[in-house]
C-alpha cells in the first residue's frame, strides 16, 4: 500500500517539494490550497494526486505532512490538526523561514504520537505559484532542520529519507540558532533593501530625477525590496528579537561610519571598505544560500535590429532557458547592454560560452 503526503500550501515551494517526494518515492500525494485554481493546475501537472476539501480529511491517514503556508498560517494550521485524528509515527514538518516559535507551537502534537520537525530550505525562484514548481529547485541548497529537544533522531532521518530527492544539503540547528542566523544574512538584509528604497522615494519628492537615475545598478541591489509583502510582514513579527538586536548593531555600525565621513579619515574608510571586500570576496562561490543567488550575465550589444533575438536563438538552440532578460541600455549610435538572467551558475557559464564563440562581448558583475 502506498504511503501518502499531504501538502497544505501549493505555490512555488510546496509543489517543488511534492514534485522532488514523487521522484524518489511511490507515494500518494495529497494537496490542499485556499486557492480553487492552484489546486487545478497542481493536478493537471500531476504535481499531486489528490485535492482534498478540507484540512481534516487531508491529514487523515498521512504518513507526512508539510505545510507549505505563511509562517503566520502555519502556526495555525498546526494547532488546528491537533483537533483531528492523526496517524501514530506520522511526521509534520514545515518550510518557514522562521522556526522558533513554530517549533513552540508545534510542541503539542507530541501528545498525538506524531513528530513535527521544523524545515526551511534555502531557495526560491523569480517566479512563483505551483506552475513554476520544478524537483530540482532545490539542489544544493541548504534545508535547515529544526526539531524540539528529545526529538527521536530516527524522525530527522526519516524525513531526510523523504525529502531527498531534493538533493539538498540538510543542516541541523536548533529553533533559536536558526533565526539568528537566516535574521542575519536573509530577513535583515530585506529590511535594509526596503528601506534604502524608501529613502530614495522620499528623495523623489524633492527631485523627480533620482528614479530614472535609479533604474540601473540601484534598482539592481535592491531587488529582495520587490519581494512578497505579505510574507515579509510575518517573518518580521515571527523573528522581532533577533532583527531588533540586528537593527541596534546596525545602528552603532552606521554611527561608526558616519563618524568616520565626519572626521575625513580617509585611513579608516578605506580600511573600512578593504576589509568588507576581504569578507564578502571570500564567502562560497557557485553555493545556494538563504537568499536566492541571481545568475546574471552581461552582454554588450551592437545597435542593430534583431540582435536581441539572435541572441535569445543562440540560447535557444543551444537548449539554455533564461528566466529573465531586460535592456540596460540602448540608444542609437552606441553599444547596448542585456541583463540576461538564468536558472543555475551552469546555465549561465554554457550561455557565455557559446555567446562568445559568436563574437558577442559579455561579463559578469
Amino acid at each position: 500500500m502506498k504511503r501518502t503526503v499531504f501538502v497544505v500550501g501549493l505555490g512555488l515551494i510546496g509543489g517543488s517539494i511534492a514534485l522532488a517526494i514523487r521522484k524518489e518515492h511511490d507515494v500518494h500525494i495529497r494537496g490542499y490550497d485556499i486557492s480553487g485554481e492552484q489546486l487545478k493546475v497542481a493536478l493537471s501537472l500531476k504535481v499531486i494526486d489528490e485535492a482534498t476539501p478540507s484540512l481534516r480529511e487531508g491529514v487523515d491517514g498521512a504518513d507526512l505532512i508539510i505545510f507549505a503556508t505563511p509562517v503566520l498560517k502555519t502556526e495555525q494550521l498546526v494547532q488546528e490538526i491537533a483537533q483531528f485524528p492523526l496517524k501514530a509515527g506520522a511526521i509534520v514538518t514545515d518550510v518557514g523561514s522562521t522556526k522558533e516559535r513554530i517549533v513552540n507551537k508545534a510542541k503539542h502534537l507530541q501528545q498525538k504520537q506524531v513528530t513535527f520537525i521544523g524545515g526551511h530550505p534555502m531557495a526560491g525562484s523569480h517566479k512563483s505559484g505551483v506552475e513554476a514548481a520544478r524537483p530540482h529547485l532545490f539542489e544544493n541548497a541548504f534545508y535547515i532542520l529544526t526539531s524540539a529537544e528529545g526529538t527521536d533522531v530516527r524522525a530527522v532521518i526519516q524525513l531526510q529519507n523523504w525529502l531527498k530527492g531534493t538533493k539538498a544539503t540538510f543542516i541541523e540547528l536548533t529553533a533559536s540558532q536558526h533565526d539568528r542566523l537566516a535574521g542575519a544574512i536573509s530577513h535583515f538584509p530585506h529590511v535594509i533593501a526596503a528601506s534604502l528604497v524608501h529613502q530614495i522615494a522620499k528623495i523623489e519628492g524633492e527631485d523627480p530625477l533620482v528614479s530614472r537615475l535609479a533604474a540601473g545598478g540601484f534598482r539592481d541591489i535592491t531587488r529582495i525590496a520587490s519581494s512578497n509583502p505579505t510574507m515579509w510582514r510575518d517573518i518580521l513579527l515571527h523573528n522581532k528579537d533577533s532583527l531588533l538586536q540586528l537593527l541596534e548593531g546596525w545602528s552603532r555600525e552606521m554611527e561608526c561610519v558616519k563618524a568616520m565621513i565626519e572626521e575625513e579619515s580617509g585611513d579608516a574608510i578605506f580600511t573600512y571598505f578593504q576589509e568588507a571586500k576581504d569578507f564578502r570576496d571570500g564567502l562560497p562561490v557557485r553555493k545556494k544560500g538563504a537568499i536566492p543567488s541571481f545568475y546574471d550575465l552581461f552582454v554588450d550589444v551592437p545597435d542593430h535590429p534583431g540582435v536581441i533575438s539572435d541572441v535569445t536563438g543562440i540560447l535557444a538552440q543551444n537548449q539554455i532557458s533564461l528566466t529573465n532578460i531586460r535592456i540596460l541600455e540602448t540608444r542609437e549610435d552606441i553599444m547596448g547592454v542585456l541583463r540576461l538572467s538564468f536558472r543555475s551558475e551552469e546555465d549561465r557559464e554554457r550561455a557565455q560560452i557559446h555567446l562568445h564563440q559568436e563574437m558577442y562581448d559579455t561579463y559578469i558583475l
